[in-house]
């Protein structure tokens, strides 16, 4: 084999893929080989002593052979920075060496037997090494290290103690009862490390979650049934039974199909890059925002595809409803950029078993450019109103937080400042006696401060109701009622108490409504319902008056409305004329 036959051939990326000659001629060596076992097999009757029915198991270790070449090739052509499509290859010709035991040739059947426990090593090596060619971390390298010490140096021991027939070339000594020792060992060894290696596709499947795409699903399962199936395999070998002659056949299919199934998840990712044009199309016709990336994930075929949108005047991520996204770190899920013209636009947060598909992301992703600006535009558009009703609660919420503030200064200070002066007038009146023209004077001065007193409480309740924060809303909807102007009925049916700025809102709500009942209806009674429903606070209050109020034209409905918005709520107002008047706002609040 020349150098030039196996030259590699430059690709986009900086990695390298094996030339034409280098893929025909590594084909038909593995071709050669399964027809090589082929012949082996038929020709050699002890097979069928040993194994039964000598064609089935050797076209089924053909199977083997020629699924991990071939399968191997297609993966190193199609992705020639892993190394998993060359550990493939490997695997399925070491399958190959190791039907040599088969042969009657010593030097041919030394070398077979030699290399007899290493095939199920392989495909320990490849499952694990999967997709990137390399094993992760210290314990999958200890783990496969170990089995291919166990599966070579313990044969070669094995082997040293006799027991295999006339060909075996390194038998020193003859103790077929260690021999045999050793063999159990080896058996229960390597199908205990198998077992363990499905322990390792179990934890990565807990750390990273399920493959959400179809075929990387379907892969890494088969690629757990196939170790456990070896497992299977070598313990029924190691202590016998009536199903080891079907086990081991249905062990080579199992393990066999592995490939296949990998090399058909490469081909419907090519047939999906082939479909890529389709995207183009779909595109191009300027879907709804909200389409985009449905279609993304079907050209992708990751139905948990999520699409962020970078805001550089929030310099942040955001989805379609201008809700913030903060990107996934390593190993759960993966992240791809979208450049449009130079500029950055987006990112695919998608399945990691899509990095494999380079060619297939850069397509689509090409293809988003195209839509992903107006998309872009409708999730800032939504940021920034998502940041407006921020700013507006925020607002409402200083403007409460000030309003308290200054009811709590007037309660303890000016308020209790005139009480004070109202006892040291009273005090004074004791002390002048009989004089009933200061009694008159400072009686009448007692008087305006009682109504001083009287409207500096009017304009501390305007400014937060105090019995709100001490007591909770239905208490200070019940003093609200008893001073109405009209008949209330009340009924509030809460539970435990809302949140604070929930129930001033509330408060402030039925005080201006009923304040406006007063004012302005003529009505002869009101209802006033405040109720909790499912994740809503519902307040509602109507009167039997002249109608008419219009939201537009005051009343100070508008202010009422800016007050409930602010908390996410809506109001409505219902005011026919001559039909009455209500006012019904829903808040959301926790459940």
């Amino acid at each position: 084999m020349t150098d030039s036959a196996i030259a590699l051939a430059p690709v986009r990326d900086g990695s390298r893929v094996p030339s034409h000659a280098a893929v025909w001629l590594i084909a038909l060596a593995g071709g050669g080989a399964a027809a090589i076992s082929l012949v082996i097999a038929l020709t050699n009757d002890a097979i069928g002593l040993e194994l039964g029915e000598p064609l089935v198991i050797a076209l089924l270790a053909d199977f083997i052979t020629i699924s991990y070449v071939f399968g191997g090739l297609v993966a190193w052509w199609r992705r020639p920075a892993s190394r998993l499509g060359p550990l493939m290859i490997v695997a399925g010709f070491v399958m190959f060496v190791t039907t040599f035991a088969w042969s009657e040739n010593d030097v041919a059947y030394t070398f077979g037997q030699a290399l007899d426990l290493v095939p199920p090593v392989l495909f320990l090596h490849v499952f694990l090494a999967f997709p990137e060619g390399r094993l992760h971390g210290r314990v999958e390298r200890t783990l496969v290290a170990t089995a291919y010490v166990t599966a070579i140096a313990f044969e070669l021991v094995r082997m040293s103690l006799g027991g295999f027939g006339p060909h075996n070339l390194l038998e020193m000594t003859s103790s077929p009862a260690v021999a045999e020792g050793v063999r159990h060992f080896q058996l229960v060894t390597v199908s205990a490390l198998c077992l363990c290696g499905v322990g390792v596709l179990a934890l990565r499947r807990r750390r990273s979650g399920r493959p959400l795409r179809r075929t990387s699903a379907v892969l890494v399962d088969s690629f757990a049934l196939g170790l456990i199936m070896i497992a299977a395999l070598l313990v029924s070998a190691t202590f016998g039974g009536p199903w080891v002659q079907e086990i081991r056949w249905a062990t080579f299919v199992t393990i066999g199909l592995a490939p296949v199934a990998f090399v058909v998840g490469l081909v419907s990712a090519r047939l999906a890059r082939v479909a890529v044009s389709g995207i183009f199309v779909e595109l191009r016709s300027e879907p709804e925002p909200a389409d985009l990336r449905d279609a993304l994930a079907r050209a992708l075929g990751d139905p948990s595809l999520t699409l962020a949108y970078w805001l550089p005047d929030f310099e942040s991520y955001a989805d379609l409803e201008g809700h913030a996204v903060e990107l996934p770190g390593a190993g759960k899920r993966a992240v791809t950029r979208i450049d449009k013209d130079g500029e950055h636009v987006a990112v695919l947060i998608h399945d990691p078993s899509l990095c494999e598909e380079g060619e297939l992301l850069d397509a689509v992703t090409a293809a988003a450019g195209i839509a992903l600006e107006n998309a872009r535009l409708h999730a800032e558009l939504r940021a920034r109103l998502e940041e407006l009703q921020g700013s507006r609660a925020r607002i409402v919420e200083a403007g409460r937080n000030e309003r308290k503030r200054l009811e709590r200064n007037l309660h303890d200070g000016a308020q209790q400042r005139l009480i004070a002066l109202s006892l040291e007038l009273s005090l004074l009146e004791e002390q002048l006696g009989g004089d009933p023209e200061a009694a008159t004077r400072l009686a009448a001065a007692r008087s305006e401060i009682a109504a001083s007193l009287d409207e500096l409480r009017e304009v501390a309740r305007g400014l937060h109701p105090a019995v709100v924060s001490g007591h909770g809303l239905e208490v200070a909807l019940e003093q609200l009622v008893a001073h109405a102007a009209v008949p209330v009925r009340l009924t509030v049916s809460i539970g435990p108490r809302l949140p604070e700025a929930l129930e001033v809102a509330a408060y402030y709500l039925v005080s201006e409504s009923l304040a406006n009942v007063g004012k302005h209806a003529s009505a002869s009674s009101a209802s006033v319902d405040v109720t909790r429903r499912d994740e809503n606070v519902v307040v509602e209050v109507a009167d039997d008056g002249v109608g008419g109020a219009l939201e537009e034209k005051g009343s100070g409905l508008r202010g009422l409305a800016d007050r409930v918005e602010a908390l996410g709520g809506t109001l409505r107002v219902w005011s026919p004329a001559g039909r009455g008047t209500r006012v019904r706002a829903e808040i959301p609040c926790a459940p």
